[in-house]
């Protein structure tokens, strides 16, 4: 079994995105917040931590529709992000879990009126939060 070093690079990365839980950033993102707080780090060291915590199931990866890279999220409590679909306020960036029953019946619909099979960990909603809407 391969032993799994801690950096201070990982740790940082870590660190960062348990701080901000409810939004998203791109590689891009983390290795200019890493760069400014540690010497050294490069966009590989932060690409193969991102692919780690991903298959650890610790970060969530995802695509945004008006960006063409991949953002990531911490997500330790959904280790499983194909089994239900995600939302993101236009408002605020908060990005948040949607695992209501509606979604499955939302799915069987499209599928029956459409023939499309919803590839949920692929799926986005954008709106705006009830929070922003309140404000």
């Amino acid at each position: 079994m391969k032993t799994e070093y801690r950096t201070k690079a990982r740790t940082a990365l870590l660190e960062f995105l348990q701080e901000n839980p409810d939004r998203g950033f791109s590689a891009i993102d983390l290795l200019t917040y890493l760069q400014l707080n540690i010497d050294g780090v490069n966009k590989t060291t932060v690409y193969r931590n991102l692919d780690r915590l991903c298959e650890q199931g610790v970060i969530y990866k995802y695509r945004e529709t008006e960006h063409e890279g991949w953002f990531y999220q911490y997500s330790p409590e959904h280790t499983n992000c194909s089994t239900h679909m995600h939302g993101k306020c236009s408002e605020c960036g908060k990005l948040f879990h949607i695992e209501a029953d509606f979604v499955k019946g939302f799915a069987d619909n499209v599928k029956k009126t459409y023939g499309l099979k919803i590839d949920f960990g692929k799926t986005l909603l954008i709106g705006v939060c009830q929070n922003c809407t309140c404000k």
